[in-house]
């Protein structure tokens, strides 16, 4: 299928203000005579709150209120998936960073005096920072209800028949850190009620419906008398799924009869939202002596924190894709998200596969080499194909690209090893270079839920085209791709697209800006929608030439008969023609994809319509006397059923390498130590290698055009492939990351220098 938008690296939307300065974040909203918001925090991890006392900074000049929870007029609980996190403690407190009372002050000063005053009585509980310890049972408890949050179980075959099949088994361990979305703008909004009553938040968001569907309960209003908008959004990479500034802003701003505004510093962001959930996997896989994979097992323990937020989809997640893209006839996997007192572990880019890639990768790098193969012919060999089955049962039908990125990346690997064999020699002492090899799979949409989407594209008299969405888009491109789609379906030119986004009452719920959905459900939602609208328009048009609307083609802004183009009629002259005929001319876009539950027994079940395939190179260097890994150069092919915008593809590809190299070298977030950016290290231009994007296409039949996504993908096979580097550059296997300056110190330093001790690495 030719397409003339659809494929085309067409500009982005507003992209120039963007880079011009002139879009406006939440911050930079100005709203005048605004109260300033700032939140009174928990000191300690974990406790019963005896005694709050307000009354000295009430009492202070500029103090316009101080809420505590007596004041919120609904529901003082929140989450999307799992509600059980207070907007301001009322009787317990469950991490260091727990917010207790919110004031509203005339300046950011006078709230940070009244902050020093206010008196909390906390009467301090046994806090528990380790999950496996969480489960003992005699570990207090942090929630009522216990302290597992939850346990997904995957079933298929028989994982001990497997093993005994087995010629070569192994068991590793593996672990993963805490991290930071270090997004670059902190979370912030502003909100007012309008001359109706209704309190509008206009904050930084990654979900808008979400968000209000969240704040209705807590106010205990009617769902009109309150309207969320997306202002412009610095990032997000899953961290602004979860509430942060709302709810304060609209308890304030219900109460109050002017606006306010919230803004979190870097440090108050670090203390007090979501980070990613560390993992704790033991893995064990079996194979033949021929390389044929037998059987997975898996035992896994998230680290989920004070509140379930995303939790229990991190977990499922994990298991769903524990044993990686490849054809296994026995998997058992069990993991559980477990509370503890940490900062509560939310979404982060990948929900939970970056962490279980580290585990099935360095598995089948591990089983290569014991096995004498090379490591993208052993991943060749069991790579899921059209037809295959999945750990949950599914027969996978189409668009199953996993074999193809491994062939796109081939020439890239042996070009990588070349340049190794040819660089060992010159390298200074204590210098090593090696290639690493990694694939991933990754579902679109959430996990065996509905996961709808809807759009509506409006014509009016004028020809003039407007699409609405309530997707958000947080930096990675679904306005463009979203409007690419609208004008592709209706044959105009691509800025003839109006677009309105993200606002609850302007447009309807389009899902979460997650799970790399938006582009295959938002995008076929928008699809459908202008469809609908172009059929209205070809029928009119059909009229207007005396002939079948099957042989009327619109294209570039013109009606015309099939092999007449000279004939042609524009766009706007169809649609004025249908609007005086037939009123307001609009399409009503809607797509959920056909899922099933996972059986809470087995995890039997579709969890997913499609998935992303993908497959990574990376060349490393490392420094054995000061422990540093370097990425120097790195190919990644993704299988993204079609590529609506090729430039933001190797964009989300360029962003999951450099993101991918922070997880797996240096970032590392420890509860209530790390404060700000200036100990929390994250990669700089300095540490981006030269990257290789390759685009790979296997339609996806039910995706716009045949698109999937790639956001979370991109990210995910570039830590297992760095470290897989690491081991042919050292002889080490790295089992737990960052593979930091210490980690490989440690890791070396029996190893002798070419200054007078024995070289233990031997020939790459």
């Amino acid at each position: 299928m030719i397409t003339k938008v659809v494929g085309k690296r067409v500009e982005r939307v507003g992209i120039r203000d963007k880079v011009t300065g002139k879009a406006r974040y939440a911050a930079d909203l100005d709203v005048p005579n605004a109260l300033v918001l700032k939140v009174y925090r928990s000191p300690v991890a974990h406790g019963i709150v005896r005694k709050i006392d307000t009354e000295k900074a009430e009492a202070m000049d500029g103090i316009i209120r101080v809420f505590t929870a007596r004041d919120i007029p609904g529901e003082n609980l929140y989450g999307l998936i799992n509600k059980d996190q207070t907007v301001l403690a009322d009787n317990k407190v469950r991490f260091e960073g727990d917010a207790i009372a919110l004031i509203a002050a005339e300046s950011e000063e006078i709230a940070e005096e009244a902050l020093k005053v206010i008196e909390v009585e906390i009467e301090e509980l046994p806090a528990l920072f380790d999950p496996e310890e969480a489960l003992k049972p005699e570990a207090p408890l942090i929630h009522e209800k216990g302290n597992l949050l939850f346990n997904r179980k995957i079933a298929k075959g028989d994982v001990e028949e497997g093993f005994a099949a087995s010629d070569i088994i192994l068991e590793e361990e593996y672990e993963t850190n805490m991290l930071e979305h270090a997004y670059i703008e902190p979370e912030a909004g502003v909100a007012y009620k309008d001359e109706n009553g209704c309190v509008v938040v206009l904050v930084t968001t990654q979900n808008p419906h979400a968000d209000h569907a969240q704040l209705v309960p807590i106010l205990g209003v009617s769902s009109e008398k309150i309207r969320v908008i997306q202002t412009e959004t610095g990032g997000g990479f899953g961290g602004k799924l979860d509430m942060s500034v709302q709810p304060f802003l609209a308890l304030a701003a219900y109460y109050l009869d002017r606006p306010v505004r919230m803004i979190y510093s870097r440090e108050e962001s670090f203390q007090t939202t979501a980070k990613r959930h560390p993992l704790k996997i033991r893995m064990k896989t079996g194979a033949t002596r021929e390389g044929k994979l037998m059987a997975v097992k898996a035992d896994i323990i998230a680290d989920t924190g004070a509140y379930g937020s995303y939790g229990i989809a991190v977990a499922t997640r994990a298991a769903v894709h524990a044993a990686g893209p490849y054809e296994v006839p026995n998997v058992y996997v069990e993991s559980k998200a477990v509370y503890t007192n940490n900062n509560w572990s939310g979404a982060m880019r990948g929900f939970g596969v970056p962490q279980v890639a580290i585990a099935h990768e360095s598995q089948m790098d591990k089983l290569a080499e014991r096995l004498g193969m090379d490591p993208i012919t052993f991943r060749i060999n069991n790579a899921f194909k059209t037809g295959s089955v999945t750990p949950t049962g599914q027969t996978l039908s189409a668009s199953v690209g996993i074999r193809e990125t491994l062939k796109k990346i081939r020439p890239f690997y042996k070009a990588y090893l070349q340049e190794v064999e040819a660089s060992q020699q010159p390298l200074p002492q204590g210098v090593r270079r090696g290639v690493g090899v990694a694939s991933m799979w990754y579902g679109i949409g959430n996990t065996g839920h509905p996961n709808p989407s809807s759009a509506q594209v409006e014509v009016d008299e004028k020809g003039s085209v407007t699409l609405f969405t309530g997707a958000a888009d947080i930096g990675q491109g679904s306005d463009t791709v979203l409007v690419q789609i609208a004008a592709e379906t209706l044959g105009l030119p691509y800025e003839k697209i109006h677009l309105v986004r993200a606002d609850t009452t302007l447009t309807t719920d389009a899902g979460a800006t997650s799970a790399s959905r938006q582009t295959y459900i938002s995008g076929r939602a928008v699809f459908e929608a202008a469809s609908q609208v172009k059929q209205t328009l070809l029928k009119v048009a059909a009229e207007m030439f005396g002939i079948p609307e099957n042989l009327v083609e619109c294209q570039e802004g013109y009606f015309f008969p099939q092999y007449r183009e000279f004939q042609k009629i524009a766009f706007e002259v169809i649609a004025r023609r249908a609007v005086e005929e037939m009123g307001k001319i609009r399409g009503e876009g809607y797509f959920n994809p056909e899922t099933t539950p996972l059986d809470p027994e087995t995890g039997q079940g579709i969890p997913y319509t499609t998935y992303a395939f993908a497959s990574q190179v990376s060349l490393v260097e490392v420094d054995l006397v000061t422990g540093q890994a370097s990425v120097l150069k790195a190919a990644s092919a993704h299988d993204v059923g079609k590529a609506v915008n090729p430039a933001n593809v190797e964009g989300q590809i360029f962003s999951g390498v450099a993101m991918g190299i922070g997880m797996g070298l240096f970032e590392q977030f420890f509860p209530n130590k790390t404060r700000s950016l200036d100990t929390y290290l994250i990669p700089t231009a300095m540490d981006v290698p030269e990257v290789e994007p390759v685009i790979v296409e296997v339609p996806e039949p039910t995706g716009p055009f045949g698109a999937k996504g790639v956001g979370e993908p991109a990210l995910i096979p570039t830590t297992p492939a760095i470290l897989n580097a690491i081991h042919q550059a050292t002889g080490y296997w790295v089992n737990r990351i960052p593979a930091d300056l210490e980690t490989i110190r440690g890791l070396t330093s029996s190893m002798e220098e070419d200054t007078g001790v024995e070289n233990k690495i031997g020939p790459i």
